[in-house]
């Protein structure tokens, strides 16, 4: 699997070290491409022109009121599942990192023509274009924390345990297409929250299930063994809570 070259198509986080970290142990990843955070003035004010005033300014008092108390007393459970289940957080090296605009920029296009990968894993970035998917002769394959397409956008286990949907509490490897978390689904897995976790610690929790389906999505896509399923009967699209979505799950759903 050494000779097949793999690039990582991601943003910058945690969760892009881990998955580097644990593609690489196991098939190697020969180039790592990051893409710089959308400017917050502009991606607020695309957001309130889709949802509206009053959903956004609800959605930062959730972030700044909220997120950053659970990110505080989550410390020693965040450490735990990252010890339990071996995610190495390590900073990617630097000989492997290159830098784009975005993900959607022609420098990106450049990059992954000159690279011509055998395959592009996609982490944590914005919705990839048309012109990029079709940039290279390759497969994009995405990790989605969320049983698509039930759960497509951001933060699907929370919203499926706020619903009593246990069933659809989990992640999804799928091929990436133009949609928003559309693409045809390669593996599902269902992922539970414990007693300590909560809102902060549910990606984490899909991250450690979702790393064992996408290395096996890898493996099969070099084998020529994939067989994508069909996914959930109906689709959503789903976005940040607002801090009063999230005060009313707590207290009358005692969803964390």
């Amino acid at each position: 699997m050494q000779n097949k070259k793999i690039i990582l198509l991601a943003g910058k986080g945690c969760s892009t070290d881990i998955v580097f970290n644990s593609l690489n142990s196991r098939f190697g990843v020969h180039k790592v491409i990051l893409e710089n955070k959308e400017p917050l003035g502009v991606f607020i004010k695309r957001r309130i022109k889709k949802l509206g005033a009053v959903s956004v300014s609800g959605q930062i008092l959730f972030q700044l009121c909220i997120v950053k108390v659970l990110d505080a007393v989550s410390k020693s459970r965040k450490a735990e599942i990252l010890a339990g289940n071996k995610l190495n957080a390590s900073e990617i090296p630097a000989k492997v990192k290159c830098q784009v605009i975005s993900v959607n920029s022609d420098e990106t296009i450049q990059i992954l023509k000159e690279e011509a990968p055998d395959l592009i894993i996609v982490n944590g970035t914005r919705i990839i274009s048309k012109s990029v998917l079709e940039s290279v002769n390759c497969k994009f394959i995405n990790m989605h924390a969320g049983i698509t397409p039930r759960y497509r956008g951001v933060h699907g286990m929370y919203w499926a345990l706020t619903k009593g949907d246990i069933e659809n509490s989990g992640v999804t490897v799928h091929f990436v297409d133009a949609g928003i978390d559309t693409g045809s689904i390669i593996y599902q897995a269902n992922v539970l929250p414990g007693k300590r976790d909560n809102f902060v610690t549910y990606p984490l929790l899909q991250l450690a299930a979702g790393i064992n389906l996408m290395q096996e999505a890898i493996q099969d896509y070099f084998d020529g063994k994939v067989q994508t399923r069909a996914g959930t009967p109906d689709s959503s699209l789903w976005y940040h809570p607002t801090i009063w979505q999230y005060l009313y799950y707590r207290i009358a759903k005692r969803i964390r």
